[in-house]
């Protein structure tokens, strides 16, 4: 028997090493895992819009990069097949988020790892991540940021504006800022607790102010 007859051979024999229950195992521990992951997405989600797509699609890309691992690493022939073949699939579709690409690279690496059959690893990596995820997002879980319309005519009441909000809301920042002939228009990014959403009222009682609103620039979904 030549070394290529040997060669053959052995990628054939590990085929078939994958059992039923390896792989029922492989595939509940990824879906395990990706479940987990969407939890955490969702509930430390931060930006504008919260799509589910998106958050399922973490889950299902953990299980079919368990498959695809469980594929590679019983056939050699097959792997390199499959490079070839992955190698040419482009995605498309922007991602608006930095932490979205974070949990895309968490779902995948958990799904490697389960699909090479390091369960514990990818419980305790998952678990220490998540738990990383949700204490830096303790800190900014009441506070929500707003945008506060202003239109006023008397440009002494800009003055009175920009002090109380800096008594109320922790950080503002002017978006813009339109002059017109009779009114002034402006737009302020500010973070501030529900209980303060009285402040809208009280710039609202300030002399020569025609307009004021405040709008969530945050939207759930979930």
């Amino acid at each position: 028997m030549s070394f290529q007859d040997i060669f053959k051979n052995s990628f054939l024999d590990s085929a078939a090493s994958l059992s039923v229950f390896d792989m029922s195992i492989t595939m509940l521990m990824s879906f395990l895992v990706g479940m987990f992951i969407y939890q955490v997405y969702k509930k430390s989600y931060q930006s504008v819009v919260y799509t589910k797509s998106f958050n399922l699609s973490l889950v299902m890309m953990s299980m079919i990069t368990s498959l695809v691992i469980m594929a590679v690493t019983s056939n050699v022939v097959l792997s390199l097949g499959m490079v070839g073949a992955l190698s040419i699939v482009r995605f498309r579709a922007a991602i608006k988020d930095p932490m979205d690409i974070v949990f895309m690279f968490w779902s995948i690496a958990g799904g490697i790892v389960v699909g090479a059959g390091f369960y514990f690893l990818a419980a305790i990596g998952s678990l220490c991540i998540g738990v990383i995820i949700y204490v830096m997002n303790l800190n900014i879980s009441n506070v929500t940021p707003y945008l506060l319309m202003v239109n006023f005519s008397n440009p002494d009441t800009e003055e009175k504006i920009m002090d109380k909000l800096t008594a109320t809301a922790d950080k503002f920042n002017v978006k813009s800022k339109a002059v017109m002939k009779d009114s002034i228009e402006l737009v302020i990014e500010l973070r501030i607790k529900k209980e303060e959403l009285v402040l809208v009222n009280a710039i609202n009682d300030f002399d020569s102010v025609t307009h004021a609103m405040l709008v969530s620039s945050t939207e759930y979904s979930k």
